[in-house]
C-alpha cells in the first residue's frame, strides 16, 4: 500500500481528523474480521449491517485509524483515532486516485513504466482478469483482484494493494447503471482499457440492454489518445464503440480478421471441453498455438480479449501463449471441475449467471457429456426485470434440445425452466423441480449414479454454488463441527 498519513488521508478525502494525523496505515479492510496490525478500518454502512458498530472489533485486532461517517467512541467515551468523512465510499474513491497518482508519479520519476488495464463486460471479466494476470506477473509486479472485486469498493481495495514496486495494476470493473464505468475509470485512469461482451445481465436495472451497450462503452470512452481500446468484435454492439474512443482500437475475433487485428483461427474444443487454437498478432509474425485448459468454447472470447490486452502492453506472442496454455481457472466457480471417487463429475459454474453464460454452459455440458447422463441444476438469473419468464423459459427449452438427461430447477423464480421444459419435451422424470437449496441436495443424493456429469449454474444470490460444492464431496459426506462453523463464518460480511 501507498503510504499516506492520517493528515493526508483527511485532506484528500476532505475529511475531519480526531487523533494523531502522523498515524501511517499499512493496509486498508472493509471488513473488522480481516483487519491486523496497523490497518485503517473502512466503517461503511452496509446491506445488513453498519460498519460503524465494528469498529471496536476492528481496532481490538489492530486497527489504528477508521474511515467513518460518524464518531465512534470507546466503552470509556474517547473517540477512536478517525477520519469523519461524508461519504466513507466515495473517501476510498478519492484515495485510491490518488495512490494510483503518486505510483504512476514516481515511476515515472525513475524512469519505470506503470500499465493500468481495465476490463468490463457483461461476463467474463473475472477469467480475463486472472488469465491477463498470469501473463503480466511474468514479466512484473502485477497486482489483480481478489475474485470479482469490481465495483465501488473493490476496486479501491485492489488498488490499495499496490505498491511504488508494481509494474501493472488490472482492474475488473462491473456496473449495475450508467455511470458507474467512468466513475471507477476515472478513478484508476486506465491505460488499456477492455470491453468483452454487451449481454443482459442486470438488463432490468439498466433499463435495457441498449443502456447497458452504453455504460460498458463508458470504458473506452475515458481512454486518452496514448491509450488502447481493446474491443470484441464478434459482438456487434462492442464493435460499434470504435468510434466513442480517442485511444488506438485493437479489436480481436475468433473470424477472419485483418492483419491490424488478434485472431483465433483453427478453433476447436477436444474432448475434455478445453478450447485449443492458433494466435494470430498483428505484428507480422507467425500464429502461436493456444492449448487451454479452461473448460468451454466460450473461454475463446475471454482468451483472446487477455491476449488483446496483453500485446498492447508489450508482451511477445511466444509469452502470451505460453502462460494462456498453462493457466486453469484462477478463481472458484467458474466451470470449475471435480471428479468425484464413485465416478460423478461435477462443473460448477454457479458465481453468477446471465442468458448468455447460461446457454455457454448448457451447451458445454452437452458436449462434454456425449456417452454420459448429464444434469443440469439450474437456478434464477437474477436482474433480469421485465425480460425475466421469457428468459427463464429459453433456457428449459434449450435444456431439452440439447438432449440433457436430467434438469433439476431450484426455486420458485426459476419455475418458468421447469414448466417450459416439460412442454418442449412431454418430460416427465427427467425434469424436476425443487422449492429449496436443501430439498435439491436431497434429490441429488438419492439419485446421482456413477458416471453422471452434473452442471450447477444460477446467478450469485441463490446460493447453488454452495450446493455444487456440497455434491462435490463423496457420497454424504458432509463437513462438521467446527470447519462447518468457519466454513459459515466466511461467507459473511457485515460490510457487503
Amino acid at each position: 500500500m501507498i503510504a499516506f498519513t492520517a493528515a493526508e488521508i483527511a485532506d484528500i478525502t476532505h475529511g475531519r481528523l480526531t487523533g494523531s494525523g502522523e498515524l501511517v496505515p499499512a493496509s486498508v479492510v472493509t471488513d473488522s474480521r480481516e483487519a491486523t496490525p496497523g490497518a485503517l478500518y473502512v466503517a461503511k454502512p452496509g446491506e445488513h449491517a453498519d460498519g460503524h458498530d465494528f469498529v471496536a472489533a476492528a481496532f481490538e485486532r489492530g486497527a489504528v485509524l477508521a474511515l467513518t461517517e460518524r464518531e465512534v467512541a470507546d466503552a470509556g467515551g474517547t473517540p477512536y483515532p478517525a477520519v469523519v468523512v461524508d461519504d466513507a465510499v466515495l473517501a476510498m474513491g478519492e484515495l485510491a486516485a490518488e495512490a494510483v497518482r503518486r505510483i504512476r508519479a514516481k515511476r515515472a520519476g525513475r524512469g519505470e513504466d506503470f500499465t493500468v488495464i481495465g476490463i468490463t463486460g457483461s461476463a467474463g471479466k473475472t477469467t480475463t482478469k486472472d488469465l491477463l494476470a498470469g501473463i503480466l506477473s511474468q514479466t512484473g509486479p502485477t497486482v489483480a483482484p481478489q475474485g470479482s472485486y469490481n465495483g465501488e469498493v473493490g476496486v479501491p481495495l485492489t488498488v490499495f494493494a499496490a505498491t511504488e514496486d508494481t509494474r501493472y495494476l488490472v482492474i475488473e470493473m462491473g456496473a449495475t447503471g450508467i455511470g458507474h464505468i467512468k466513475y471507477l475509470a476515472d478513478m484508476v485512469k486506465p491505460d488499456i482499457g477492455v470491453v468483452l461482451v454487451v449481454g443482459t445481465a442486470h438488463s432490468g436495472e439498466f433499463g435495457g440492454v441498449e443502456n447497458i451497450a452504453k455504460a460498458k462503452g463508458e470504458m473506452v470512452e475515458a481512454l486518452g489518445e496514448e491509450g488502447t481500446a481493446v474491443i470484441n468484435l464478434d459482438d456487434g454492439r462492442v464493435a460499434a464503440m470504435r468510434t466513442r474512443t480517442r485511444a488506438k482500437v485493437l479489436g480481436f475475433t475468433a473470424s477472419p480478421a485483418t492483419n491490424e487485428e488478434v485472431e483465433a483461427r483453427n478453433v476447436v474444443v477436444n474432448a475434455q471441453g478445453h478450447p485449443d487454437f492458433d494466435l494470430v498478432l498483428p505484428d507480422g509474425g507467425p500464429s502461436v498455438a493456444v492449448h487451454s485448459k479452461l473448460i468451454g468454447g466460450h473461454h475463446v472470447t475471454n482468451l483472446l480479449a487477455a491476449a488483446s490486452a496483453a500485446f498492447a502492453a508489450g508482451i511477445p506472442a511466444p509469452d502470451i501463449a505460453a502462460s494462456l496454455s498453462s493457466q486453469s481457472a484462477a478463481s472458484r466457480w467458474r466451470m470449475e471441475r471435480t471428479e468425484r471417487p464413485d465416478g460423478v463429475t461435477i462443473i460448477n459454474d454457479a458465481y453468477n449467471a446471465n442468458p448468455e453464460s447460461m446457454r455457454a454452459a448448457l451447451r458445454t455440458l452437452a458436449d462434454l457429456g456425449q456417452g454420459r447422463r448429464t444434469w443440469a441444476v439450474l437456478g434464477a438469473m437474477l436482474e433480469l426485470g421485465d425480460d425475466s419468464i421469457r428468459e427463464h423459459t429459453a433456457v428449459g427449452t434449450q435444456v431439452v434440445r440439447l438432449n440433457i438427461s436430467r434438469l433439476l430447477v431450484v426455486g420458485r423464480e426459476a419455475r418458468a425452466m421447469y414448466v417450459s421444459a416439460i412442454q418442449e419435451g412431454s418430460w416427465g422424470d427427467e425434469c424436476l423441480f425443487a422449492e429449496t437449496v436443501e430439498e435439491a441436495y436431497e434429490i441429488l443424493q438419492s439419485e446421482l449414479r456413477p458416471g453422471d456429469l452434473v452442471l450447477f449454474k444460477s446467478s450469485n444470490g441463490v446460493g447453488l454454488r454452495h450446493l455444487g460444492d456440497r455434491i462435490a464431496l463423496p457420497p454424504r459426506a458432509e463437513p462438521t463441527g467446527e470447519s462447518a462453523a468457519n466454513g459459515a463464518a466466511s461467507e459473511g460480511n457485515e460490510l457487503q
